[in-house]
């Protein structure tokens, strides 16, 4: 499973970036604490992806921990794309993989 979790993330780290969501500058360290689901209240959607989302499963892949399991992303993901007015086309299937993979 952390092969194919590996590679999903790769693919959604490139699909990120062909879409212009990827972004240079991190943000703050008091945006990255956020204690709201999905850092709702400090980071963009795709801003959690790339720096909580993917961080977070690779070093969990590096250290050979346990991937969560039940992962559900995918509605929100939808949802938080289509009130950002971003066409998900790209991500989503990635994204629901992504999900599969960790169910």
């Amino acid at each position: 499973m952390s092969a194919d979790v590996s590679a999903l993330l790769n693919d959604l780290e490139k699909a990120l970036r062909s879409e212009g969501h990827w972004v240079a500058t991190p943000p703050s360290a008091e945006a990255l604490s956020s204690h709201e689901p999905f850092c709702i209240d400090t980071l963009s959607f795709p801003q959690w992806l790339q720096w909580i989302y993917i961080p977070r499963l690779r070093a969990m892949i590096e250290h050979k921990s346990p991937l969560p399991t039940g992962s559900q992303i995918q509605p929100y993901a939808q949802e938080a794309f289509a009130a950002m007015h971003i066409d998900g086309v790209n991500l989503f299937p990635i994204i629901g993989r992504l999900d599969e993979a960790m169910s």
